[in-house]
């Protein structure tokens, strides 16, 4: 039941900064753990960060410092700010709600569409 609609994403260059927007209906967004993932071309979705109810946040360790995720519960939505970004950053980008990570595998959940970040050199 739950729908995501992922927005923000285009061609930028290297040191370029964007920001992701995704707007949830369904489910109950303020007790869900809400997050991003990221597939690049030819290679596995992988987790970009994760935000979970209680105010843990857990980023990967190729965007640490530079991206950032914030949520406005009233809103039912989510942000990433995305900074200095590099061509290893090119990715689908999808917004999702308790995903399951298990021995480094995304293997279950729930997640958009997508959208598109691609950073020239």
């Amino acid at each position: 039941q739950v729908r995501f609609v992922e927005s923000g994403g285009g061609s930028v260059q290297a040191g370029a900064s964007l920001t992701l927007s995704c707007v949830v209906s369904g489910g109950t967004f303020s007790t869900s753990t809400m997050g991003w993932l990221r597939q690049p071309p030819g290679k596995e979705r992988e987790s970009v960060v994760l935000s979970y109810p209680f105010g843990t946040t857990t980023y990967g360790d190729s965007v640490k410092g530079r991206f950032t995720i914030s949520r406005d519960n009233a809103k039912n939505t989510v942000y990433l700010r995305m900074n200095n970004l590099q061509p290893e950053d090119t990715a689908v980008y999808y917004c999702t709600q308790d995903p399951t990570i298990l021995g480094g595998r995304i293997i279950g959940g729930s997640w958009g569409q997508g959208t598109q970040v691609t950073v020239s050199s």
